[in-house]
């Protein structure tokens, strides 16, 4: 990957189905997130073809799926599929993968295993859809050995599409992406990279005290056009920041072009542009600027 090269690095890219066909979500809550984002009959890219979209517009992205087994009884994408598929596509396709963090000890083996063998860079938490609490013990082992192996722990926070209009959510409780529960995890593993993801409706304010407070807590911008930004997360994307605030799409449900058509528009200083959209990314991930493929 030649970082210089690229003018954009999306940290937010899903994989949502297999090369077997099976997605990522039961169809009860593929259902309820694609009508939630008016985005029925949506496209479910392979790797493939998200390598593609993404090698065709210079960009990179960092892509997993979520392993949420425990509390959906749906089975997960392989990671292993994920981070081989990546490999396939190096000069685009930055590779992250999830445990449930029910898995336990298993689950911890498994995480090392796929950054020492596969080359996995970062793990995405949900903790809503897993239905784990950030702060929960349960899951302490899996964020010791993340730090440990200098990876990136990737949590949804806020709201979510997913269970959203289906009875009782389909079982999703939101208060589980509150930021302020990250908080007691940058406290706990102050060496452990964090990525708060999204704008998080609506605990927006929690989110910037946590990522301004905690120095290796960062914040992307997925799942929300940056038009619909509070006024808040422009101000201190400008300033207190800068250097630690993130461009993320959510593809497919959000493609690159959409957002960055909408981030053209917003009021962001232009030597704070390039920052958002790769430098700091590229910071954050370890990415040199000629980072060769491998």
């Amino acid at each position: 990957m030649n970082v210089d090269d690229l003018v954009a690095i999306d940290v937010h890219a899903h994989v949502e189905i297999a090369r077997d066909g099976h997605g990522s979500l039961s169809p009860e809550l593929l259902g309820a997130s694609e009508a939630y984002f008016k985005s029925q009959a949506r496209r479910q890219p392979t790797i493939d073809e998200m390598a593609a979209y993404y090698r065709e517009r210079k960009m990179a992205a960092v892509v997993f799926t979520v392993d949420a087994e425990h509390a959906t009884g749906h089975r997960r994408i392989a990671n292993e599929e994920v981070a081989a598929g990546c490999a396939e596509h190096p000069d685009v396709l930055i590779p992250f993968s999830s445990v449930d963090p029910w898995k336990g000890r298993a689950g911890v083996r498994e995480a090392r295993r796929l950054v020492e063998e596969y080359g996995v860079r970062g793990f995405k938490f949900h903790p809503s859809i897993q239905d784990c609490a950030p702060n929960d013990r349960m899951a302490y082992p899996l964020y010791e050995v993340i730090e440990e192996l200098g990876a990136v722990a990737l949590f949804h926070t806020g709201q979510t599409g997913i269970g959203a209009g289906v009875p009782g959510g389909g079982g999703i409780r939101l208060k589980h992406s509150n930021p302020m529960l990250v908080d007691d995890v940058a406290v706990d593993f102050p060496h452990l990279k964090i990525i708060l993801a999204h704008p998080s409706f609506p605990w927006q304010d929690e989110a910037l005290a946590v990522a301004t407070h905690k120095p290796t807590v960062h914040i992307d911008l997925s799942g929300w056009s940056p038009k619909y930004f509070p006024p808040s997360l422009v101000r201190y994307s400008n300033t207190l920041l800068k250097e630690k605030v993130l461009f993320g799409s959510d593809y497919p449900v959000i493609t690159p072009d959409r957002w960055l058509a909408d981030f053209d528009r917003l009021d962001i200083k232009p030597e704070v542009r390039p920052k958002i959209l790769k430098d700091n990314a590229a910071r954050l991930l370890g990415l040199t600027p000629k980072e060769t493929d491998r």
